[in-house]
């Protein structure tokens, strides 16, 4: 059995250089085999120098890379792109500029073949960041794609000044505090930071510390757990206007298993549709282990991680990230769960 392929999903706006990253992967000579599925290849413009072979829905390239279209279903696609000779070192699936990627990133989870074959790798979301303040404003879709994101790539950074682009890093930050945040210009960003990186895979969810920028660019609120939460109320409010905001919950009391899984088990079910993502890591009495948990709407998964080291507090957080999250309901629920 081979091990599965890494699969990254690739979001954002329209225009904000997903079709650069995209072009750069297909032509570069990166050295690697990457498949490419993309909405359509018209945005895309293939060079007809590059193309080695053509079919009617595959694109070979000179640099070994495959692209593709999603005219079909996605996990005919897959299977398809798997039954090609020679492996892939990974896959991408470029999500259009409207769509949220939450249905894509569920076809590998929900489905048995794809699981056994490939595994998401992380969901990256290309924010232009000179467009980004208005789109953000305007647009749920535009929000919800940042609240989704394991990486936020912020491009076109030579656009805008520096406080222009703090701020806006705030912003991302109210929307989703467990994201990394790539600055780069002309999608000029090396690929290992965003292929392969193994944002999904549970053993490598090392720290969900929440990384608020605050004026002097570093502060990580390990004395009081509320501070973050006034720093940026403007923006924070702005944001919550539109509704989608992130909740981080931390309690130095070790949870009860047999109450805390049912409970985010339940409220995910329940509240599925509005949770867009959520991420935990937790103690549990006698368990020397990190337990993980991390989900897309109604799919979560949980596992337990490497051991507690020695002078690490047992400190277990939870994040949210959201519409309509009550965070005094989300807190009570959770302390509940203490053991």
């Amino acid at each position: 059995m081979t091990a599965p392929i890494p699969v990254t999903v690739l979001t954002g706006w329209l225009g904000a250089g997903k079709t650069t990253l995209l072009n750069r992967i297909l032509s570069e000579d990166h050295g690697k085999r990457y498949a490419v599925i993309v909405n359509e290849f018209g945005e895309i413009g293939i060079d007809n120098d590059l193309i080695v072979d053509a079919d009617e829905e595959v694109f070979e390239m000179n640099n070994g890379c495959v692209c593709c279209t999603v005219r079909g279903d996605l996990i005919r696609i897959i299977e398809g792109l798997m039954r090609r000779k020679g492996a892939f070192d990974a896959i991408l699936v470029e999500t259009t500029g409207l769509a949220a990627p939450a249905p894509v990133a569920q076809t590998f989870f929900v489905d048995a073949d794809v699981r056994e074959k490939t595994k998401l790798d992380a969901i990256v979301t290309v924010v232009d960041a000179k467009h980004a303040p208005t789109q953000l404003a305007e647009s749920a879709e535009a929000q919800e794609q940042v609240a989704f994101a394991d990486i936020l790539l912020l491009n076109k950074t030579d656009l805008v000044d520096a406080a222009a682009l703090s701020a806006l890093e705030s912003l991302l930050r109210a929307i989703n505090p467990t994201a990394r945040i790539e600055r780069v210009q002309k999608s000029n960003v090396a690929l290992d930071k965003i292929l392969d990186v193994g944002a999904f895979d549970l053993d490598r969810i090392v720290d969900l510390e929440p990384q608020f920028l605050s004026p002097d660019g570093d502060q990580h609120d390990h004395d009081h757990h509320h501070g973050h939460e006034h720093h940026h109320d403007h923006e924070k409010d702005h944001v919550a206007a539109a509704g989608i905001a992130s909740v981080s919950l931390t309690s130095e009391r070790p949870m009860d298993p047999q109450k805390l899984l049912p409970w985010i088990n339940a409220l995910t079910q329940e509240r599925g549709p509005d949770i867009l993502r959520l991420k935990g890591i937790l103690a549990f009495p006698n368990e020397p282990k990190r337990f993980v948990v991390q989900g897309v709407h109604m799919i979560v998964d949980g596992d337990t991680q490497r051991d507690w080291k020695e002078d690490e507090p047992r400190t277990s957080r939870l994040v949210f990230i959201g519409r309509n999250l009550d965070r005094d309901e989300l807190d009570a629920a959770f302390k509940a769960c203490a053991a």
